[in-house]
C-alpha cells in the first residue's frame, strides 16, 4: 500500500528504518535492544523491514583505542572493518529472541548509481526479504573513498527506499521532531508535519553536525526526506527512543508527505500519476 499518513505505517508492505551512530554506539549501545524491539513488532505485523545502521566506525573505535573519529581514511576503513562485524553480531544477539536472522548488506555510492550493481542490491534486498531476514544496510566504508561516498546515511536511506520501492522511510534522530531552528534558540517550533510541496528555505536547520562518532544532523534528514519524499515515499523522522511508536502509526515525529502524484516502483524511477 502507498501510506500516505503516518498513522498508515503499521499497515506498510515495506519500510525502510535509518539509525544513526549516536543512537546506537557508546553509552547508547543499549538502544539497539530499542530499535530491534520496534523492527520485531512491524515484522511480526508481517512488514518488511530493512535496517539501514551507520555505527561501524563508532563501535570499532575502541577496540582502535580511539577516543574520536579518525580523520585519515585508511583508519576510518580500519575501524569499520572491526566495528561493522561486531554491530552485526550486537544486532543479532537482540534479534535471537525474536527468532529473526539478520543480512548484511554493503553498498557503495557507485552501486547505485550503475545498472548492474544497482540491480543486484535490489534482487538480493527482495531475496532477502522474501525469506523472511532483515536485511542490515550500511555504507561499505572499508572501500569507500573521500570523493566517492553517499555523504551521510539518511540519503542512503533515502536511496534504498526508493531502489526497493517502500511504502515508508523513518529516519531516527536523538530528538522527536525537527525544528523550525536549532532547539536551544528562542523561538524554535516543532515541525508536526511537511507537505511535498512546502517551501523549506525558512527553516534553519543548521548545517552537517559532525560529533565524535558520526555525521548527520537535523539539516541531512531534511534533505533525505525531501527526496523520499519527492519519490512518493512518505517519511517520518523521529528519536530512536520512539521507534515503536513510529511504527505503530503513533502521532509522533516530523511527518513529510509523499508526493501524491507519484508512485514508487521497486528498481525503477518513480511513476508520476498526474
Amino acid at each position: 500500500m502507498t501510506v500516505r499518513e503516518r498513522s498508515e505505517l503499521p499497515g506498510a508492505r515495506r519500510i525502510v528504518v535509518k539509525v544513526g551512530s549516536s543512537s546506537i554506539s557508546g553509552e547508547n549501545a543499549g538502544n539497539i535492544q530499542t530499535i530491534v524491539d520496534g523492527v520485531a513488532a512491524a515484522h511480526a505485523r508481517g512488514t518488511e523491514v530493512v535496517l539501514v545502521s551507520s555505527g561501524a566506525i563508532a563501535t570499532g573505535m575502541p577496540f582502535l583505542r580511539l577516543e574520536e573519529r579518525p580523520d585519515d581514511l585508511a583508519t576510518q576503513q580500519a575501524a569499520a572493518a572491526v566495528g561493522q562485524n561486531l554491530l552485526i553480531y550486537r544486532y543479532q544477539e537482540a534479534l535471537r529472541a525474536y527468532a529473526i536472522v539478520a543480512g548484511q548488506v554493503l553498498l557503495t555510492a557507485g552501486d547505485l548509481e550503475h545498472s548492474t550493481p544497482r540491480s543486484n542490491a535490489r534482487r538480493a534486498i527482495d531475496r532477502l526479504l522474501g525469506l523472511r531476514i532483515l536485511p542490515i544496510v550500511n555504507e561499505n566504508d572499508t572501500v569507500a573513498t573521500h570523493e566517492i561516498r553517499f555523504g551521510d546515511n539518511d540519503r542512503l536511506a533515502a536511496l534504498v527506499a526508493e531502489l526497493i520501492g517502500a511504502d515508508g522511510l523513518v529516519l531516527l534522530s536523538d530528538i522527536e521532531n525537527l525544528y523550525t531552528a536549532p532547539p536551544g534558540q528562542p523561538g524554535a517550533q516543532p515541525i508536526e508535519r511537511v507537505a511535498h510541496d512546502d517551501d523549506l528555505s525558512g527553516f534553519e536547520f543548521g548545517s552537517v553536525v559532525v560529533n565524535s562518532v558520526g555525521t548527520g544532523g537535523a539539516a541531512t534528514k531534511a534533505s533525505a526526506a525531501r527526496l523520499a519524499s519527492q519519490a512518493g515515499i512518505g517519511v517520518l523522522v523521529t528519536s530512536a527512543d520512539l521507534v515503536a511508536d513510529a511504527l505503530g502509526g503513533a502521532a509522533v515525529g516530523t511527518w513529510f508527505e509523499p508526493d501524491p502524484a507519484v508512485t514508487p516502483h521497486a528498481g525503477t524511477a518513480p511513476v508520476r500519476t498526474a
